[in-house]
This record gives C-alpha cells, sequence and structure tokens, in this order.
C-alpha cells in the first residue's frame, strides 16, 4: 500500500494531539510531560510526512513507500544538533531555546515509534500477492503448420 503522506492515520493523530495539546491539555495541567516533552515525542511523526509529501510533488522522492530509513535519521540527527545544540547558544534563541538532552530522548523514541508504525501499518495493508506482470507462457506455443502449395492447390502439411 502507498505512504498515505498527509493523510497518513500516524500524522493525523499527531496533528490532533499537538492541538488538543495546545489549546486544551497545557491551560488544564501545569509542567510536566506534556508541557516539556509531548511535541519532541510528536516531532518526527509530524514533520517527516510533511518532508516526505514535499519531496515527493518537487519529484526528489522516487516512490510512496512509508518514510525510508534515511528520510527518519536525517531530520532527527539534524533537528536534534540544531534545536538542542545550536540554537540555545545563539543570543537571539537564548531565551527561546533551552538545551535539553533528554529532548534528543524523545525525537528518538518518536522516531522509533513511527517508524515500526509505518513499516506494520503499510505492510500489513499490502497485497498477499503483488499483481503479476504479463508473461511469457510456460511453454513455447506450437508454431501453425506450414502451408504446402502444389500447382493449384493449398493444403497444410505437418513435418
Amino acid at each position: 500500500m502507498r505512504f498515505r503522506y498527509l493523510r497518513d492515520p500516524l500524522f493525523v493523530g499527531s496533528v490532533i494531539v499537538y492541538f488538543v495539546n495546545r489549546f486544551l491539555i497545557k491551560r488544564l495541567v501545569v509542567g510536566g510531560f506534556v508541557h516539556d516533552h509531548l511535541n519532541d515525542l510528536i516531532c518526527i511523526p509530524f514533520w517527516v510526512p510533511i518532508m516526505v509529501f514535499l519531496l515527493r510533488r518537487a519529484g526528489l522522492r522516487r516512490d510512496d513507500d512509508p518514510p525510508h530509513a534515511d528520510e527518519i535519521l536525517i531530520p532527527l540527527v539534524m533537528w536534534s544538533a540544531i534545536f538542542e545544540l545550536y540554537l540555545p547558544h545563539v543570543k537571539y534563541f537564548e531565551r527561546l531555546a533551552l538545551a535539553d538532552y533528554a529532548d534528543i530522548f524523545y525525537y528518538a523514541l518518536g522516531a522509533l515509534a513511527a517508524s515500526v508504525f509505518w513499516q506494520v501499518w503499510y505492510e500489513r495493508r499490502r497485497p498477499a500477492h503483488p499483481p503479476r506482470a504479463a508473461r511469457a507462457p510456460d511453454r513455447p506455443l506450437e508454431s501453425p503448420a506450414p502451408i504446402a502449395v502444389e500447382a493449384g492447390k493449398a493444403s497444410a502439411s505437418r513435418p
């Protein structure tokens, strides 16, 4: 089954979790996991489908398979380095970004969970027997008998 990109159930679920957390849960709950790490956990399942969708539309992705390992690992490493190692030390972002190495753990945990989900979800829905391409028959067809032409009459002869 082809990857559903922006209709992928894990992506849709991540979008819902993000908005419920942002506009409801964070207003009702003070501190803790929902404030500090929930968005980090859903970061990969939220952003990777958008990224691979844009890559596919731009012609930079050749297939409609679920995200490949490199399409998950490269954003994981880049986002971890940018948001947890680099930006907290940039003067402009020092009040906005906090170096929290636990965030990297949650990015990685979300990436692992997303990878497993996508492989299981889409493999389970793949047809048991993919359609076969047109192929030659198992044995060659017999050629028609040659036609012998004798003075004025035609007849089929067998060798």
